[in-house]
């Protein structure tokens, strides 16, 4: 019901009945959804009831599959073998705990959603016992905007009680799965209130560094749209980024997770080790300078001034030669891949030219994967400062066991140019560019030398 009590919601339809308004604004909002229904799905042959149908699903878990990130995999403890596996052990809030409610604007009223614990179930079937342990209490409530989950996850347990019940669960497992990370509630992955800090809320890196003690299978799972601090990364041989995945979520990271579908994502940002290494941080004066506002309403306004400029992400950590914990554009695979020399098709290019670049990808594994071949420009002397690398073009490659393919990457002198704020144009410089080919921007296979005339 929060919506009826938007300002064009209830409050105009009130206006209009008294005769304080026309509804020109409505004809026009009307008019903009019509216009958009004609141009995009007037389609008399469109079944009734074609939208939340299972192909969406399907789709939906497609998505969900190819953007899991493999970040670790020591040991080489994923996939899961079932064949192998008589239990395994499902410990965290986040196994259980509804995601697509809650977060602000991400907020959604969802015909169902897979928990990642009824997904290993479904998956597993007969083959292999799964016992579940919370291991955390986190948010117990599940309810936004009007929107309800309906779960009622409220535990009174203390945190000692549901470690040793996780640990008991845990010890004698084949396999202990920990589905930890952030929610959707305040002060996490929400909007309008920031995190209280990188590392993990509800004490779970004590749950987590508990767990590595006693069962060398554990893999953690974040489910997370941000990142988190890992202080335990080394002791936890296998770590799998799972994102907020919607409907088919549990489906999706079980798939994935006992080998059903091969991990291919790559981190769209990086994971830094502590907030230090991250320039807003550094540079910034969080929580800001507060100022006194004074309006109809008086209260306190916070000023945040950001210092980084150009270098966010991997630009800084490139910048100031800081290791990540896992950097921009990383993810594994359960096969292998090797990369040739690459090589270009010219040495020098023009403003009204293209530059394309060519690498050979060889699947050496034993399992059909994808790989996301990136490409980065360096930019070798510029008047203005620029990132030492910065991503141009990247291509997702799908081989089988012993398949190679050739990858071609072209750019053109949109790719080579940067923004002059004081002539407040687009420009590319002429001189000396190194193109950089490889699987993520601190894994450089190969580089090649060209020059802007």
């Amino acid at each position: 019901n929060a919506y009826d009590n938007y300002y064009l919601a209830f409050p105009y339809l009130k206006l209009i009945k008294e005769g304080k308004v026309g509804t020109k604004e409505l004809d026009e909002k009307v008019s903009n959804i019509l216009r958009l229904i004609f141009r995009t799905s007037m389609n008399p042959h469109k079944p009734f009831g074609s939208l939340g149908s299972p192909e969406h699903g399907q789709a939906g878990r497609k998505i969900a599959e190819e953007g899991i990130v493999l970040l670790q995999n020591n040991n080489n403890v994923l996939p899961i073998d079932l064949n192998k596996a008589k239990k395994i052990a499902v410990i965290g809030e986040n196994a259980i705990k509804m995601m697509t409610v809650g977060g602000g604007s991400s907020s959604l009223k969802v015909k169902y959603e897979i928990s990642p614990l009824d997904g290993l179930k479904a998956r597993a079937g007969s083959q292999a016992e799964i016992v579940y342990a919370r291991g955390y209490v986190g948010d117990p409530t599940g309810e936004y905007n009007g929107v309800k989950t309906g779960q009622n996850l409220k535990d009174d347990r203390s945190e000692d009680e549901l470690l040793a019940e996780a640990l008991q669960v845990a010890k004698d497992a084949d396999y202990v799965i920990f589905f930890g990370g952030l929610n959707k509630s305040e002060g996490q992955d929400c909007e309008g209130s920031d995190r209280i800090s990188l590392g993990l809320p509800y004490a779970q890196d004590r749950v987590i560094r508990e767990l590595a003690q006693i069962n060398k299978n554990l893999i953690f799972v974040n489910i997370s749209g941000n990142a988190v601090a890992m202080p335990w990364v080394n002791e936890v041989p296998a770590i799998v980024q799972g994102w907020f995945l919607g409907s088919e979520a549990g489906t999706a990271l079980a798939s994935v997770l006992i080998g059903d579908i091969n991990p291919s994502g790559k981190l769209p940002f990086t994971f830094p080790v502590k907030l230090d290494d991250v320039g807003a941080h550094k540079l910034g004066e969080y929580p800001g300078n507060k100022e006194e506002l004074v309006t109809k309403h008086q209260g306190d306004t916070i000023n945040e001034t950001y210092h980084e400029g150009i270098f966010v992400g991997y630009r800084w950590a490139d910048k100031e030669k800081i290791k990540p914990l896992f950097p921009f554009g990383h993810g594994l695979s359960y096969t292998t891949f090797t990369y040739s020399k690459p090589a270009a098709d010219k040495k020098t290019m023009t403003a009204d030219d293209t530059i394309s670049f060519t690498v050979n990808i060889k699947n050496t594994g034993t399992y059909e994967g994808q790989e996301i071949v990136q490409l980065y420009i360096s930019d070798k002397k510029s008047s203005l400062p620029r990132p030492l690398k910065e991503l141009k073009a990247f291509q997702k490659v799908k081989l089988a066991p012993g398949e190679e393919k050739t990858v071609t990457l072209t750019i053109d002198k949109k790719a080579l140019s940067f923004f002059d704020d004081a002539r407040h144009e687009w420009v590319a410089e002429p001189g000396k560019f190194e193109a950089m080919i490889g699987s993520s921007s601190r894994n450089i296979k190969g580089t090649i030398v060209f020059e802007l005339k």
